[in-house]
């Protein structure tokens, strides 16, 4: 497994609001202490400064969360610390670095923002690549993985990267215990909420990846067209660089997009 572990909470795509009547606007992230949603119509929910993933609707809930947070997000800020370190010492000793070679810690952090600016089309990648409607099950022994490859500077972070190419592997593909302990904790989280659990995406490119958990509803609440085609239009958005993908649902009352 490669060496940088995240665990965005945008990638909380799915999971349900902590109380019935609380509203939602599907593909807004979840606070990772209470759970709350973030709405188009309220305050931008904030960033851990030290993993710079998880995602917090206020400062009270980010300080009342440090004591579970705090083992991964002090673990995931050491691996990036030691990537930039053994990148800029790989600068330094080479002679034949070029300006258009990206270190390893350049590509973690673009790989952050890719992740995010990807998070619905990554999110629905994932549901159709783990085939969720028809086999729900798949989620608990598989994850979809994603290699990509790093095209320099010069665009914005999440337009440096192109698809390599796509795998269903199985869980235990990701190794590290603190990462898959977080994991477990959300897919415990997303049960409480009435949820089926937590699928799982990494995205990768050279040493650094995203690994990033997906609390899944009930598959009958969610009305996503079943699409065969997914690795292709995963490409294409990818390659566009268009962070305005939007899932298709054919419902009785006409096509739903989003």
């Amino acid at each position: 497994m490669t060496s940088v572990y995240a665990h965005p909470a945008a990638a909380n795509y799915y999971a349900g609001p902590s109380h019935a009547h609380q509203a939602r606007d599907r593909g807004y992230r979840l606070c990772d202490h209470c759970s709350s949603a973030e709405s188009s119509s309220g305050p931008k929910f904030r960033l851990c400064g030290g993993c710079m993933t998880t995602q917090y609707c206020s400062q009270d809930c980010q300080r009342a969360n440090w004591p579970s947070h705090k083992a991964i997000c002090q673990h995931t800020a050491a691996q990036v610390s030691a990537m930039k370190q053994a990148s800029h010492h790989s600068h330094h000793s080479s002679s034949h670095h070029s300006s258009h070679h990206a270190t390893e810690d350049t590509i973690a952090k673009c790989l952050r923002k890719f992740a995010s600016a990807h998070q619905t089309l990554l999110s629905w990648s994932t549901y159709q690549a783990l085939n969720v409607k028809r086999l729900p099950s798949n989620i608990r022994t598989n994850c979809l993985v994603v290699d990509l490859a790093y095209h320099g500077n010069g665009a914005e972070s999440h337009r440096r990267f192109s698809i390599k190419s796509t795998h269903i592997l199985p869980r235990t593909y990701i190794i590290d215990p603190l990462v898959t302990a977080d994991i477990q904790r959300r897919d415990d989280r997303c049960r409480r909420l009435g949820g089926i659990g937590t699928a799982v995406v990494v995205v990768q490119c050279g040493g650094a990846s995203q690994v990033m958990p997906i609390e899944i509803d009930p598959p009958a609440s969610i009305g996503w067209d079943t699409r065969e085609d997914w690795a292709g239009v995963l490409g294409h958005f990818v390659g566009t660089g268009n962070t305005d993908f939007r899932p298709i649902s054919t419902t009785a009352r006409g096509v739903h997009y989003g």
